[in-house]
């Protein structure tokens, strides 16, 4: 019974499959999107320097879940490409590394707290009540940030092997605890203490130790396709490279969408303020979007990995087949939507009459850009799970900053119209779909039809 437990990613249909690996994926990263929303909201009730405070200490949080998602890939694609090998040892021992270098970037980001969280704030302002806010804010979270980053690569390892439930239900407990806790513990409800900002932190890291302690729970007392041995553990190098040939590429991949959100801030402001906090927004809304599509590549992911392992070139090709498809179908109705309600959209956030005059003719050319999106980030997934980490950040790298950033800057010196510079986003993506299908193209004839059609049985 076991065995057909940790072979369903190489025997089970692929629809049904990718469904049922994606699914509890999607609806955790939606509750991810909807907390991201609501913790947004109480910050601004404490004051607008609460929420400028919060929102400098972005970067950093930003790194953060960056190392800890990076890794994770790494160790989701290595497991899933050993299991499919059966190559059993290997993946036990990544299992085991995840656990030790989830640590060491816990023990990292710790002592960046710790040391430079003042002389962080003192480089963007001198405002005394936004600098203490913020150090306290960012000192709480990166400390505490433990549970961030062993439960992500906790969450990765479990995926690889299958299961998507168990990540799902500490993703959820995690996101519901800090939703309950964040005006208890800002506004002082009850017994708790009015802590303002700082209680926003206290509450973000007791959600993710709670999702932490669940994680272990099952890691250590449920059966798995990988084992987690700690007597006896002897960290090798050749291991941790195995892990960051994916992971790095990864990491750099999650940090680059702050490097572009900064450049077109820059481009912004030179029109209005209002651009800039209509860009925040944005990614707001389109965080409702785009947030299924990532958690379908978590599905994606450890099924092409193991089925690449397993030497099944037919399995591999009918998930970024299936994949592409479903990709397609969830950002169409983005797109659908932001056509058709970009007023009431933006309504939300009780936008002015300069915002709605900027954002409903934005909100409608941006989301051009969602359909080839969708199609860039499952190749990218694709690439991944193959181990090609470094074809994937030349997409994120192209589609973020290469081509975003210049096309921007330009339409917004030659027209000076801030209508035309949202059409960046749109051929941003175009060029990052065509180099998408080019280096999947050389995959297919270089790498996947060297495999058996339907794997070596």
């Amino acid at each position: 019974m076991e065995q057909k437990k940790q072979n369903k990613m190489g025997t089970r249909p692929i629809l049904p499959l990718i469904l049922a690996m994606s699914l509890p994926a999607m609806m955790s990263m939606l509750v991810q999107a909807l907390y991201n929303v609501v913790d947004s909201y109480f910050v601004a009730q404490v004051s607008e320097s609460a929420l400028t405070a919060v929102s400098l200490v972005f970067p950093i949080q930003n790194l953060l879940i960056a190392v800890a998602v990076g890794t994770g890939v790494g160790l989701n694609s290595l497991i899933s490409r050993r299991l499919g090998e059966r190559n059993q040892k290997d993946a036990d021992s990544a299992a085991t590394h995840g656990l030790l270098i989830g640590l060491l970037n816990w023990l990292f980001f710790a002592l960046l707290g710790i040391f430079f969280s003042r002389t962080f704030f003192t480089l963007f302002t001198a405002n005394p009540e936004i600098i203490a806010m913020g150090e306290s804010y960012m000192s709480i979270v990166c400390i505490g940030s433990v549970g961030c980053c062993v439960s992500i690569n906790i969450e990765k390892t479990l995926q690889a092997t299958g299961d998507m439930i168990h990540p799902m239900l500490s993703q959820l407990l995690g996101a519901i605890t800090n939703i309950i806790l964040d005006p208890l513990f800002i506004f002082g409800i009850g017994p708790f203490p009015q802590m303002g900002v700082a209680g926003a932190a206290v509450a973000t890291i007791i959600g993710q130790i709670a999702s932490m302690l669940y994680l272990l729970f099952v890691l250590f007392t449920k059966k798995h396709g990988v084992s987690v041995v700690l007597r006896g553990f002897k960290p090798t190098l050749s291991m941790i490279k195995n892990i960051y040939a994916v992971g790095f590429p990864a990491i750099i991949m999650q940090s680059i969408g702050s490097v572009m959100v900064v450049g077109m801030n820059a481009i912004l402001i030179a029109f209005s303020e209002t651009a800039v906090a209509f860009f925040g927004i944005y990614f707001k809304l389109q965080s409702f979007v785009f947030m299924p599509v990532f958690g379908l590549n978590q599905g994606l992911l450890p099924i092409i990995g193991f089925n690449y392992g397993a030497r099944s070139r037919h399995r591999v090709t009918q998930t970024v087949k299936w994949g592409s498809i479903i990709a397609v179908i969830i950002m169409a109705s983005g797109t659908i939507l932001f056509w058709a309600l970009p007023a009431e959209l933006l309504g939300i956030f009780n936008a002015s009459e300069q915002m709605l005059a900027i954002g409903v003719p934005a909100l409608r050319t941006i989301s051009l850009c969602f359909i080839p999106a969708a199609l860039g980030i499952v190749f990218s997934s694709a690439f991944q799970a193959l181990g090609k980490g470094f074809s994937s950040l030349f997409i994120s790298i192209l589609r973020q900053l290469i081509v975003i950033l210049p096309v921007s800057l330009a339409f917004a010196v030659l027209t000076h119209d801030l209508t035309v510079v949202w059409y960046a986003f749109p051929i941003a993506e175009t060029f990052s779909l065509i180099a998408s299908v080019l280096i999947y193209a050389k995959l297919y004839r270089n790498v996947l039809m060297g495999l058996p059609e339907y794997g070596e049985q």
